[in-house]
C-alpha cells in the first residue's frame, strides 16, 4: 500500500466513526423533535436549519479549500462541529435545550460542515489515482452506509436507555477522533495547472470561477442538474419516513428497520469499492436512479414493515452505486487545484432544491394531505380507496409522488445529448495522479489531456 493510500484509509476511518457519532445524534434529535411536537413542519425546519447554511456558504468555503491546506481545512469543519455538539450537551444536561436553540446550534455546524465534503473529496483525488476513483468513492460512500447501519440500531437502544445527552456525548466523543486521525497524516499538495493559474483573483473572483466552470462544460452541468432535480424530490424524505414509521411501528423498531434497510447500503458501497466500475458511467448513473424511485414509491404502497425494508434495502442499494459513479466523473474532469471551489459549487447547486422540499413537506403533510387522507370529501374518499386511509396512508402517498417523480426525471436525462455523451465529449483533466505514481507528497504525474 502506497503512502498515498495509507494516508487516504487512515482518513477514511477517522471520518466513519465521526459519521456514525453524528448519525447517533441526529437520529436521536429527529425522534426527540417528532414525540415532542408530533409534527412533520417541526422536524423539518429543525433539518433545514441545520442544511440551509452548509448550502449558502459552500461555494466561498471551496475557495478557501483550494487556498488552505486540505487537511487543515477538514480539521477545521470536523473541529467546529464538535464544538456544536459541546454546546448541545451543555444545553440538555441543564434542560435549556428548545427547538430555537437546537436550529441555531444545527445551523453553526452546518456553517462549519461546507468545508468537510470539497476539502475531503478534493484532497482523494491526489491521494488515489484516477483509475480508481470510482473504488474510492465507494468507499465513502461505505462509510456513510456504516453510519447509516450503526446509528439507527444503537441509537433507538440508546435513545432508550440514556436519553438524547447519551447520543450527544458519543457524538462529542467520535469527533475528537476524526480530528486526530487528520492531526497524523499530511496531504500532498495539489499541482499548479493552467485552469488553476487562470482562475486566480479575489475570493469572489476565484468563487465565480467555480460556476463557470461548471457551466461551460454542458454535460457536467447537466448532470448536476439531475442530482439537483432527485434531491428536490429526496429533501422531503428525511422527516417524511421517520412520521411516517412512527405512524406505523414504535422508535426502536424504526431503529432496527433503517438498520436492515441500510444494509444494502453496505453491500452497494462495497460493490462499488471493489468494482473497477463500467465504460458508461452515466448510463449506470441514470439506471440506478430510475430503480432508486421505484423502490421509494413501493415503501409508499404497503405498511408491511418486512416489505418496507425490502424496499429500503434495494433503494439503499442503488445510493453509493451512483454516487460512487457520479463523484468519479466529477474527479477526473476537474482539475485537482480547482477541485475545491468546483466541488462546493457543485454541492450548492445539487443541494439547494433541499430547502425547498423541507419547506414544502411539513405543510403538505400536516395540513393537506393527513386532512385528506382522514377526511370525506369526493377526492379523499377516491384516494383513501386506493392508499387507505389515516396518517400512514397519507405518508404513503407522498412517498409514491416521490418515487414517480424521481424515475421520469430519470428518463429525461437520458435523452439530453451533452449528459449521455457527457464521458466522450469532456476530456479528463490534466494534473491527476495515475497508477504510476500516488500521492507520495510530491508533485503527481500529470496524465495526458
Amino acid at each position: 500500500m502506497t503512502r498515498g493510500y495509507r494516508t487516504f484509509f487512515i482518513v477514511w476511518v477517522g471520518q466513519v466513526v465521526s459519521i456514525v457519532g453524528s448519525g447517533l445524534t441526529w437520529f436521536g434529535i429527529s425522534i426527540w423533535v417528532f414525540l415532542e411536537t408530533g409534527s412533520v413542519t417541526q422536524l423539518a425546519v429543525i433539518l433545514l436549519a441545520s442544511q440551509l447554511p452548509r448550502i449558502l456558504l459552500s461555494p466561498i468555503a471551496g475557495t478557501y479549500v483550494d487556498r488552505w491546506d486540505r487537511r487543515w481545512a477538514m480539521i477545521l469543519a470536523d473541529a467546529g462541529a464538535g464544538a456544536s455538539t459541546l454546546v448541545m450537551i451543555a444545553l440538555y444536561l441543564t434542560g435549556n435545550l428548545s427547538l430555537p436553540a437546537l436550529a441555531a446550534i444545527g445551523a453553526v455546524a452546518g456553517a462549519f460542515q461546507a468545508f468537510q465534503f470539497p476539502a475531503y473529496q478534493a484532497a482523494t483525488s491526489l491521494l488515489v489515482p484516477k483509475e480508481r476513483y470510482s473504488r474510492a468513492s465507494g468507499m465513502i460512500q461505505l462509510a456513510e452506509a456504516i453510519g447509516n447501519l450503526v446509528a439507527p440500531a444503537l441509537g433507538g437502544i440508546m435513545i432508550a436507555v440514556g436519553g438524547l445527552g447519551l447520543l450527544v456525548a458519543i457524538d462529542m466523543t467520535t469527533f475528537l477522533f476524526a480530528v486526530t486521525t487528520l492531526l497524523i497524516v499530511r496531504f500532498p499538495k495539489p499541482p499548479v495547472t493552467e485552469a488553476g493559474a487562470a482562475s486566480k483573483g479575489s475570493v469572489w473572483h476565484e468563487t465565480a470561477y467555480g460556476f463557470k466552470h461548471i457551466w461551460e462544460r454542458k454535460g457536467l452541468f447537466g448532470l448536476l442538474i439531475y442530482f439537483a432535480t432527485i434531491n428536490l424530490a429526496f429533501g422531503a424524505l428525511s422527516p417524511l419516513i421517520t412520521a411516517y414509521l412512527l405512524s406505523i411501528t414504535t422508535a426502536a423498531t424504526m431503529g432496527a428497520l433503517f438498520s436492515l434497510g441500510a444494509t444494502g447500503m453496505i453491500v452497494g458501497s462495497i460493490v462499488a469499492s471493489t468494482w473497477r466500475g463500467v465504460e458508461r458511467k452515466v448510463l449506470a448513473i441514470l439506471i440506478f436512479g430510475a430503480v432508486l424511485g421505484g423502490s421509494v414509491g413501493a415503501v409508499g404502497l404497503t405498511t408491511s414493515l418486512p416489505l418496507i425494508v425490502l424496499a429500503i434495502w434495494v433503494a439503499m442499494f442503488t445510493v453509493p452505486l451512483a454516487g460512487a459513479f457520479s463523484q468519479a466523473i466529477w474527479m477526473a474532469k476537474t482539475e485537482p487545484d480547482i477541485q475545491g471551489r468546483v466541488f462546493a459549487v457543485r454541492t450548492t447547486v445539487a443541494s439547494a432544491a433541499v430547502p425547498i422540499s423541507l419547506l414544502a413537506v411539513g405543510p403538505l403533510a400536516d395540513r393537506v394531505f393527513v386532512p385528506l387522507m382522514s377526511g370525506t370529501s369526493p377526492l379523499g374518499l377516491w384516494l383513501q380507496g386506493i392508499f387507505g386511509s389515516g396518517e400512514a396512508s397519507a405518508y404513503g402517498m407522498l412517498f409514491v409522488a416521490v418515487g414517480a417523480f424521481v424515475v421520469v426525471s430519470s428518463l429525461v436525462a437520458w435523452l439530453v445529448a451533452s449528459v449521455r455523451h457527457l464521458e466522450r465529449d469532456i476530456p479528463d483533466a490534466v494534473g491527476l495522479p495515475t497508477e504510476a505514481k500516488v500521492g507520495d507528497g510530491s508533485v503527481p504525474e500529470v496524465a495526458p489531456a
